[in-house]
């Protein structure tokens, strides 16, 4: 079955950047996907993601669904028929959403494991936790939007960081319990980034010491998207990242 494109609202997005040691990075990775490095470090995180009007292309905005979601994510080259290529490994979804779960694989690209959000905003503050289902997963990030992105090891600046991940639109994630890969591509024409701050920061993923050894994973920095209009196309997953 052809798997349509979807339009959407980016209600909320979350990003929280850790940067991470490159060996341990690529010990997360499958196939001949690598690390994507900036000063020297790889780049992963977590996308704490609420959309709404969800629904396909073809549909009008009002039979569209909300949905709070998360996507632990490692930023990845490969090498293409052109040259090097780069988007994000997604190594876990998860969606608040049973529709989301049934559908991701099938109906669109991306399975998803399902999860309970608690979320709290307020125009200059965000708190998103989530907790799966499965007992694999808990998340909490609070952090307060800035004029500006501060004490980031990875960025110099705001458009820096905006940049990289504008550049990094493609998603790559398991499917078919790791024996391919699902790709999808994020476009959007009114990409809009802003900084943030973390005031506090809990991951299950990224303070586990067996998959990331202390002091290989450090929490580097935040940006926060909010009201895009957004579309999402399933694409061919780049060959050289099959197994």
């Amino acid at each position: 079955m052809k798997q349509p494109r979807i339009s959407s609202v980016i209600e909320r997005r979350l990003l929280v950047n850790y940067r991470v040691d490159p060996a341990a990075a690529a010990r997360q990775l499958p196939g001949h996907l690598r690390p994507q490095l900036v000063r020297g470090h790889a780049v992963a995180g977590i996308c704490l993601l609420r959309l709404g009007s969800a629904r396909p292309s073809w549909a009008p905005p009002a039979v569209g669904l909300r949905s709070e979601n998360a996507a632990h994510r490692i930023s990845v080259e490969w090498d293409g028929p052109d040259g090097v290529e780069t988007g994000v490994y997604i190594t876990r979804r998860d969606t608040a959403s049973l529709l989301n779960s049934l559908a991701g694989g099938r109906i669109f690209p991306g399975e998803h494991g399902r999860a309970d959000f608690t979320v709290h905003e307020t125009p200059d503050e965000l708190r998103v936790a989530l907790a799966s289902r499965d007992g694999e997963v808990r998340v909490d990030v609070t952090a307060e939007v800035t004029d500006e992105l501060r004490g980031s090891a990875l960025f110099a600046d705001l458009q820096e960081a905006s940049d990289f991940f504008r550049a990094g639109a493609r998603g790559l994630s398991p499917a078919d319990s790791g024996r391919r890969l699902d790709a999808m591509e994020l476009d959007t024409d009114a990409w809009r980034v802003e900084a943030g701050r973390v005031r506090a920061a809990q991951s299950s993923f990224f303070d586990d010491p067996d998959r990331f050894p202390p002091g290989t994973a450090a929490l580097d920095s935040v940006l926060v998207m909010r009201n895009l209009t957004a579309r999402w196309r399933p694409i061919q997953a780049p060959a050289a990242a099959h197994r």
